[in-house]
């Protein structure tokens, strides 16, 4: 498993369940936002925003409550409003998400390394 998949799962993944506490979160949900995530691209670049290391968090709050932190590849980027609005459209179109909350984020800053293996053979940079 790539280093991206592995911080957003560890960051989605709940204290152990205790009598009285919310539901874990199922793993087809986390994987089918995360398939939501990769059909979200960055115009500049022919690679989805999940797969670039654009996303630093996934987290299922409530049931049906999905908070995201993302950065960008730059902060100046002309298109920063649109990619979290696609985003956001991206992963309420899963079947278990009612909210999505899109948290834009430069701390820390993105760089290449936080590009999956797969991208970066993409984009020639293996």
């Amino acid at each position: 498993m790539d280093t991206i998949a592995q911080s957003v799962e560890k960051a989605s993944s709940p204290a152990p369940e205790r009598a009285g506490s919310p539901p874990r979160p199922c793993e087809p949900c986390l994987s089918a936002i995360i398939d939501a995530l990769r059909t979200v691209h960055d115009p500049e670049i022919p690679v989805n925003v999940y797969d670039l290391g654009l996303v630093y968090r996934v987290e299922m709050k409530n049931p049906g409550e999905v908070e995201i932190d993302m950065t960008l590849t730059a902060p100046g980027c002309p298109v920063a409003g649109d990619i979290m609005g696609w985003v956001r459209i991206a992963v309420s179109n899963v079947e278990s998400v009612s909210r999505v909350a899109v948290n834009l984020v430069f701390d820390p800053p993105w760089d290449q390394s936080k590009m999956s293996d797969e991208a970066k053979l993409e984009l020639g940079l293996s």
